[in-house]
C-alpha cells in the first residue's frame, strides 16, 4: 500500500470533514465587471472544487468605500449577493467547502473608485510612495474615532450577506497591507486614540471585527488571515514576532475556526522566497483552532509543513491557478502547468482563467 502524501490526508476543520489539506488561495482575478460576480468565475471555482476541498474566493469588497482595483467583486449589495449564489452551487455541486473572504482596500485606492471622488479612507493620513506598485495612489483621509464602528458593522454585514449567498463562512482579509493590516503595523498606524500605539490597541479593530463577524454567523464559520511578517505597500512593523503572537493568542477568545497567515519567507507578489529567522510555529502553537499556512508553497515542502506539525492546511495560489487538478496532480506526481503571470489581472472571462489544461489521467 502507498503511504500517504500528508496534503492528502483528511482533516476535521470544525464540523467540515476535508478530504485533503490542498486549499485555494484567495486570488485577486480583476474579472467581475461593476464588482459583480460573473457566470464565467462558477466555471473558474468549479474547475478547482473536489470533494472534501477548501477553496477561499478572491478578496470581495465589504461596501463601497472597499475598492481599490478594477473589477474586483462587492457583497454590500443584494445584486452581488444573487450573482454569487449560482458560484457557490456550482463549487457546492463538487462537494467543495467554499467561503468568501471580505476586505477594505484602506488606502491601497485612489479618488476614481471612492463614492463621489472622496479620499481613501485608513487608519492614518499617511500617503503611499507616488506610483509605488504601478498604483495611482490618492492620498488617505484618517477615520475619526467616532466612524470607526460603521465600518466594523460594514464588515458584519458583508458576512451575513455572504451566507446569505450560501457561503459556508468568511474570511476576513487582515494581510496585504490592507485597511485592517494598516490598523495593525506601526509603519502606518500613528494613531493616539484607543485604536493607536500599543499593540493592544493596534489590534483592536481587527479583533472588533472578528467579534461582530462571529456573533453574527457563528465563530465556526469565521477565519480571518494575516500577514504579520510581511511589509508588502510600505505596511510593515517593528515586531511582527509580537504582533503575530498577540493576535494568535487574542483569537482564542473568540473560537473561531481559523487563523490563515502568510509565511515570513514570502515576498508578497514576486513569488520569491528567501531566508528569515521568523516563524510562523509559535502562533500556531498559540492558537487553539486550524492553522492555514500560506506563501510560495511547492509539494515537498507543503507536505514537509504537515507531516512537521507547522500547519493544518496549506494555501497554494499560483499553483492552483494554472493547475485546476492540482491535487490530482499531487497524487499521481504529474508535471505542473506553468503559470503565465501576464494573464493574471487581465479582464478576459476566458484566457489565463478557465483554459489551464486538466491533467488526462
Amino acid at each position: 500500500m502507498a503511504p500517504t502524501i500528508p496534503l492528502l490526508s483528511p482533516y476535521q476543520m470544525g464540523k467540515f470533514n476535508l478530504s485533503h489539506r490542498v486549499v485555494l488561495a484567495p486570488l485577486t482575478r480583476d474579472r467581475s465587471y461593476d464588482n459583480l460576480p460573473q457566470p464565467h468565475a462558477a466555471l473558474y471555482y468549479s474547475q478547482r472544487a473536489t470533494e472534501g476541498g477548501l477553496l477561499i474566493t478572491e478578496a470581495t469588497g465589504i461596501s463601497n468605500t472597499a475598492q481599490g482595483y478594477p473589477d474586483t467583486p462587492g457583497i454590500w449589495t443584494k445584486e452581488q449577493v444573487e450573482a454569487w449564489k449560482p458560484i457557490v452551487n456550482a463549487v457546492h455541486e463538487k462537494g467543495s467547502v467554499f467561503f468568501c473572504q471580505i476586505w477594505h482596500v484602506g488606502r491601497l485606492s485612489n479618488y476614481g473608485y471612492q463614492p463621489n471622488g472622496e479620499a481613501p479612507i485608513s487608519s492614518s493620513d499617511k500617503e503611499m510612495t507616488p506610483g509605488l506598485a504601478g498604483g495611482d495612489w490618492s492620498p488617505p483621509r484618517r477615520l475619526r474615532t467616532d466612524e470607526i464602528p460603521s465600518l466594523i458593522n460594514d464588515f458584519r454585514l458583508a458576512a451575513r450577506n455572504a451566507i446569505d449567498a450560501g457561503f459556508d463562512g468568511v474570511e476576513i482579509h487582515g494581510a496585504n497591507g490592507y485597511l485592517i493590516d494598516q490598523f495593525l503595523k506601526d509603519q502606518v498606524n500613528d494613531r493616539t486614540d484607543e485604536y493607536g500605539g500599543t499593540i493592544e490597541n493596534r489590534c483592536r479593530f481587527a479583533l472588533e471585527i472578528v467579534e461582530v463577524v462571529a456573533n453574527e454567523i457563528g465563530a465556526d464559520k469565521v477565519g480571518i488571515r494575516v500577514s504579520t511578517f510581511a511589509d508588502y505597500m510600505e505596511c510593515g512593523d517593528s515586531n511582527p514576532e509580537a504582533l503575530g503572537l498577540y493576535m494568535a493568542n487574542a483569537l482564542n477568545k473568540y473560537h473561531i475556526l481559523y487563523l490563515h497567515v502568510i509565511e515570513p519567507r514570502m515576498v508578497l507578489h514576486t513569488g520569491h522566497i528567501f531566508q528569515t529567522p521568523y516563524s510562523t510555529l509559535p502562533m500556531k502553537k498559540a492558537f487553539n483552532g486550524t492553522f492555514i499556512s500560506a506563501g510560495g508553497y511547492k509539494k515537498d515542502d507543503g507536505n514537509n509543513a504537515i507531516a512537521d506539525g507547522k500547519a493544518d492546511l496549506v494555501a497554494y495560489g499560483r499553483l492552483f491557478l494554472a493547475n485546476p487538478d492540482l491535487p490530482k496532480r499531487f497524487e499521481f506526481g504529474a508535471e505542473l502547468n506553468k503559470y503565465n503571470r501576464d494573464t493574471f489581472y487581465t479582464p478576459d472571462p476566458i484566457v489565463g482563467y478557465t483554459d489551464y489544461p486538466f491533467l488526462e489521467v
